[in-house]
């Protein structure tokens, strides 16, 4: 594994000085000559920790006063240090599986994949530190990337997010008690998604889906498929385990209705009333021999390296009421699904057709 870089050490061992009071705001650091001397360095290497603690917000530097800890560093005014130690650990992380083999895009995913996961198990969300719109609603693996995009097109605005099912969500929108929900309910009298369950639980009142996307929904299978499956028929073989989503997910509503109209028993399949949040804990629970199959989207069965059995296409929608579509945040969020950018990055993630996204579509 490669070391971590001198710069990185020199610019901790300032951060951990700041951190525990031997730095105070004001407090010169010492010049760049003595720290190379002392840490056996060419001076850049030192310039360079100077200059990531200047980005970090620790420290500043100014013509002839030299380089000092800045104001709000200390214990009861710490955010840049604790920003700082975050990006520190993260560069930590990064370099280290990077040593490893994987890529940035593997990386990434992961780190969103993680987040998802810990979004459906947290009790509560964190709170925003500044103006947040409330997501409440299906878990879908394009959310946490249009959350981080959603911070840098409404500065100062951040997506709060919680996966509690489509059901939930609307139920959260109807209780006031979120400004938007993830959708992808299936209605099995008219063969659509959405509309007939947004005009159930919000009637009255003016929403606009706004689509994020179809994307595949199937079986996630260990690879080479040692079972054989092929299909919904397959889940009451003897000997296999499956894994669910809750009651009120959106693919639950989709499995229990197929089962339904093919005639099979829940009771007959084995982990039926074993459930999870997310469609990333099924993943996990597959590649783990946990489970034997569980059902999910293409784009999490990809990135756990799971096979793939595909079923069906489903719409997933952002319901967003009226007031709230109305507002500069979610204008400027609207506008990124218009300008074909948000399609893009979307399709990149795997397991999606974008040829819908940004479609908007008014319930009054």
């Amino acid at each position: 594994m490669d070391k971590t870089p001198l710069y990185h050490e020199i610019a901790e061992s300032i951060r951990q000085a700041i951190l525990y009071g031997t730095l105070q705001p004001g407090d010169e650091l010492p010049p760049v000559r003595e720290m190379s001397e002392r840490w056996n360095c060419a001076p850049g290497t030192v310039q360079r920790a100077y200059q990531e603690l200047s980005q970090q917000g620790l420290v500043v530097g100014r013509p002839g006063q030299g380089t000092r800890v800045a104001a709000g560093t200390l214990p009861d005014s710490h955010a840049p240090l604790r920003r700082a130690t975050l990006v520190h650990e993260a560069e930590s992380f990064l370099l280290s599986t990077l040593a490893a083999g994987y890529t940035p895009g593997e990386i990434e995913g992961a780190l969103r994949l993680a987040l998802d996961r810990w979004r459906a198990v947290s009790e509560a969300p964190p709170e925003a530190t500044g103006p947040a719109l409330r997501f409440v609603g299906s878990h879908d693996p394009s959310i946490a990337m249009i959350a981080a995009h959603f911070a840098d097109l409404a500065p100062g605005h951040t997506l709060r997010i919680t996966f509690a099912g489509s059901l939930g969500g609307l139920i959260a929108l109807a209780e006031y008690e979120a400004d938007l929900a993830g959708c992808h309910l299936w209605d099995a009298e008219t063969d659509t998604y959405n509309t007939p369950f947004v005009r159930r639980f919000l009637p009255g009142r003016r929403v606009v889906l706004l689509t994020v996307a179809q994307r595949r929904l199937g079986l996630m299978v260990p690879p080479g498929n040692p079972a054989g499956l092929a299909g919904l028929t397959d889940l009451a073989q003897p000997g296999l385990r499956f894994i669910n989503r809750q009651g009120g997910a959106g693919t639950r509503v989709w499995l229990d209705a197929q089962l339904h109209r093919l005639g099979i028993d829940a009771d007959a399949i084995d982990g039926y009333d074993r459930a999870v949040s997310t469609h990333s804990e099924v993943a996990r629970a597959v590649a783990q021999g946990d489970a034997g199959t569980g059902l999910g989207v293409e784009t999490v069965a990809l990135a756990y390296g799971l096979d793939f059995v595909p079923l069906t296409t489903e719409r997933y929608d952002l319901v967003i009421p009226a007031p709230v579509w109305d507002s500069a945040p979610v204008q400027a969020l609207a506008g990124w699904f218009a300008s074909g950018e948000a399609s893009a990055a979307i399709a990149a993630l795997g397991g999606y057709d974008a040829g819908s996204t940004g479609q908007v579509q008014w319930i009054e």
